[in-house]
């Protein structure tokens, strides 16, 4: 049975600005970069990949973990826990690296969420634990 999600992915075409984002903007624990590749970041007790589409679509030869090929076109969404707490902290931080809140809602439940882009034009968004309960 499904329990949860291990990891999320991402997609951006310039790897050098999502690592900065991530990096510098969010704050995430890097766990490793591989090239011009892919980023992986620790995120709570799952990880945020983050691919250059135009390197996964290739197979690596020779690879030892032969992962199937993937790549997205366009944005993707992924949505990060916030502690209440720290919603509005996470606001002026975007606002302090001149990242525009694109939206902020308060959901029927009382939890709220603040929506924005990173450099490749994802979508993301933080939001309170409580977002999808009743």
């Amino acid at each position: 049975m499904i329990e949860g999600i291990l990891e999320t992915a991402l997609y951006a075409d310039d790897l050098d600005k999502a690592e900065a984002f991530y990096d510098d903007v969010l704050g995430l624990e890097k766990i490793r970069r591989g090239g011009n590749r892919h980023l992986f970041y620790r995120c709570g007790s799952g990880v945020l990949l983050i691919f250059n589409p135009a390197e996964t679509e290739t197979a690596i030869a020779d690879d030892p973990f032969p992962v199937p090929t993937h790549g997205a076109k366009g944005p993707g969404h992924v949505c990060f826990i916030v502690r209440d707490d720290d919603l509005d902290a996470m606001r002026s931080r975007l606002q302090e690296a001149g990242i525009p809140v694109e939206a902020e809602l308060t959901w029927p439940n009382g939890a709220r969420s603040i929506y924005f882009r990173d450099p490749a034009g994802n979508s993301l968004e933080c939001a309170s634990r409580t977002l999808w309960t009743s």
